[in-house]
């Protein structure tokens, strides 16, 4: 097949396509494209570096292997993403973890530039934030996360956790007010 861009200018719809059809690059190029937030779901429901990287390898296999299947009534990233998060509480099944944590990247997003004092009250947030979201219903978890994290659409959280586009919205709300309420001082 032709060679082209691995910008963002090749819709993913067309990548598929491609990729159904056999095309290596399209296939490279939609692992690129997503890798980064795969990887940070996995490690958002997982908690460690080592087997969230273990289980976004075994997402993108499982979402390739099963590449014909997709019909395209949600969007890839939709598809790829509902794929990651069963496989990532598979992961949880399998090692008898039940642990999920948000901000696991918080370093990340600590400025260098920062004095040590800002970043203890930052890393202190990112923990307080973290606890509060484990405490929140799977479902709610979930949505807070899909909506904020990744500004996904309502109908397309409800793809991913398995309910309506109204129950999406209302786990959405009832976890931000739970957080709200968990977060107060």
């Amino acid at each position: 097949m032709d060679e082209y861009p691995r910008d963002e200018t090749v819709l993913d719809e067309e990548l598929v396509k491609r990729a159904q059809d056999g095309d290596n690059i399209a296939v490279n190029i939609l692992v690129d494209r997503h890798h980064a937030v795969v990887f940070s779901k996995c490690l958002a429901i997982i908690g460690d570096e080592d087997l969230a990287a273990d289980a976004s390898q075994e997402s993108f296999i499982k979402a390739f292997r099963s590449l014909d299947r997709f019909r395209g009534d949600s969007s890839f990233k939709t598809w790829l993403l509902a794929i990651t998060i069963n496989e990532s509480r598979g992961f949880l099944r399998k090692i008898g973890r039940l642990k999920e944590q948000v901000l696991e990247g918080v370093r990340e997003i600590v400025d260098p530039g920062n004095d040590p004092m800002t970043e203890v009250v930052i890393r202190s947030e990112a923990d307080r934030i973290r606890k509060a979201m484990s405490g929140l219903p799977k479902k709610q978890r979930l949505s807070v996360m899909l909506r904020i994290e990744d500004g996904l659409s309502f109908k397309e959280i409800s793809k991913i956790i398995g309910s309506s586009d109204v129950s999406a919205r209302v786990n959405y709300h009832n976890g931000i007010h739970r957080l709200r309420e968990l977060l107060e001082p």
